[in-house]
């Protein structure tokens, strides 16, 4: 269904009663108006919006596609309507309280009969969404509140990097706090002490859940957002940019009867994305699989999700200690933070589970040497440690903008040009925000513990001795794969250089 919206009805009939009745106005290909509506819509309906509008030829479409076409057709218009900017102009005429609790679900293209601020939200929620941003922050930049107050800052995290998007009245900050918390379900009359809250969203058909968190600054609430999209966040292993030899091999060691498997990188560097991908290739119909995670960032179909809870006495230790009773075959947990935890998975490891895990460090030998700090055996890592995959993500080229780049970049990451290299860069455009980049993808550094690496593990062999000999097995770092993606014009050196400049790849001896 690619005919566009006819503006005059997106403007005139509210998305709510679109999607209820099953209508939407379209503009055919002679730039005619028409009303598609599906089988069961209520002709007293469609009645209704023509004389609203204006009289339109009808025309009966299959549900589904009415429905994909509905959110579409609004969501062009709040993006093209100014949407966010119309909003900010209407709040900073106008600042209004925040009244009422926000809907259980609120759906963002639906901005009928909303307060200024509400809209506003919506539409900065909205606008956050559509540019793939996994994070909103609201910061004031002055004395919030009352005439003639500084402003906020309204900034997004697109790509893992932070940008300026909007710049708002900072008479409004207040009400618009508020909300945020109303959305999350905090207390909108504690200012003083940090907030954390949750809550889900729709975009249309599209579910998206929020995680706030609201702190007090010198200048007012400082509000951050991480939004979670359901709809791009299950990634399957081939779609993650690992190398194919990486991906076999990565794919025989999920699929080992136990042993321990780690994901290794520094926050944000996509570890989660990783194991849930993993996850998703084992049958849960045959093999019991439960998970402990601090939040809950997917809900996987057949899989028990437990979520860990610090402040009611729920940690890592004690939900896995609980798991272990479950019998399960597979156990995910989110990550390995202190010495009960990590002897407790080596121990499930060693006892017939497999067992999946992130941990906090650069390279993949060091996750090795960070068990150890922890407390946990060098005998028991080489006996239960299947391999270690560490990670960084790195922006891709923008594919709109992109254009063979002016010199040999490999030869930045110390490699040499090849004649059959095809190395971009994207030199700005709309799509890409004038940043020459969009999306991002994976660098992988795999490390499957060897027979001789088991030995090295296990006389307690220092991360440099250990990476040795994993290199001597074959092992590509994560600068190789760096300079393999450069190669092939999926990233620049740039961004290889800006994610792998704290290893010692170049430093061993």
């Amino acid at each position: 269904m690619t005919a566009p919206p006819w503006p005059a009805f997106t403007a005139a009939v509210p998305i709510g009663f679109a999607r209820r009745h099953g209508l939407l106005g379209v503009l055919n290909g002679a730039g005619e108006p028409a009303i598609l509506s599906g089988a069961e819509t209520d002709p007293d309906a469609l009645d209704a919006v023509r004389r609203r509008v204006a009289p339109a030829a009808g025309e009966v479409v299959e549900a589904a596609a009415l429905r994909a076409a509905i959110d579409r057709a609004y969501g062009e218009r709040a993006a093209d309507g100014g949407g966010a900017a119309a909003a900010i102009a209407a709040v900073d005429a106008r600042p209004a309280t925040v009244a009422g609790a926000a809907a259980a679900i609120e759906d963002l293209l639906d901005a009928t009969g909303r307060a200024p601020v509400v809209t506003l939200v919506n539409a900065l929620l909205f606008e956050a969404v559509r540019l793939g941003a996994s994070d909103v922050h609201l910061q004031p930049t002055g004395e919030a509140g009352g005439a003639g107050a500084g402003r906020t800052a309204v900034r997004l995290r697109c790509d893992g990097v932070l940008f300026d998007a909007f710049d708002l009245p900072g008479a409004a900050h207040d009400e618009l706090v508020s909300r945020f918390k109303i959305i999350g379900g905090m207390d909108i009359a504690e200012k003083q002490l940090p907030q954390d809250g949750r809550a889900s969203v729709r975009l249309g058909d599209r579910p998206i859940d929020l995680r706030l968190s609201v702190v007090p600054t010198q200048h007012g609430e400082r509000v951050v957002v991480r939004l979670l999209d359901k709809d791009t966040l299950r990634h399957g292993l081939d779609e993650l940019g690992m190398p194919a030899d990486t991906r076999t091999r990565f794919d025989q060691l999920i699929r080992r009867e136990h042993g321990l498997l780690l994901v290794t990188g520094p926050t944000g560097s996509g570890k989660s994305t990783t194991l849930y991908g993993a996850l998703q290739r084992i049958d849960s119909k045959r093999l019991n699989v439960l998970t402990l995670e601090d939040p809950i960032e997917y809900r996987l179909p057949g899989i028990s999700q437990m979520q860990v809870a610090t402040q009611r006495g729920m940690s890592f230790a004690k939900g896995l200690r609980s798991v272990l009773r479950q019998d399960p075959d597979i156990v995910m947990v989110g990550e390995i933070r202190d010495r009960e935890t990590a002897e407790l998975a080596i121990q499930a490891a060693l006892t017939g589970h497999l067992v999946f895990s992130t941990l906090h460090t650069n390279d993949a030998p060091s996750a090795v040497t960070r068990l150890v700090d922890l407390g946990v055996e060098p005998y028991l890592v080489a006996s239960a440690l299947l391999g270690v995959m560490a990670q960084r993500l790195v922006r891709r080229v923008c594919p709109d903008c992109a254009g063979p780049a002016p010199d040999d970049p490999v030869t930045q990451l110390g490699a040499e040009p090849h004649a059959d290299d095809t190395p971009r860069q994207g030199v700005g455009c709309d799509a890409c925000r004038d940043t020459g980049y969009r999306g991002r993808v994976g660098l992988y550094e795999l490390m499957p513990v060897t027979g001789a690496l088991r030995e090295q593990i296990g006389h307690g062999a220092s991360a440099d001795a250990l990476k040795r000999v994993a290199l001597a097995a074959g092992m590509m770092t994560l600068r190789d794969d760096g300079v393999a993606k450069v190669r092939t014009g999926e990233t620049t050196a740039e961004e290889v250089l800006r994610v792998t400049t704290s290893l010692s790849d170049d430093d061993l001896p």
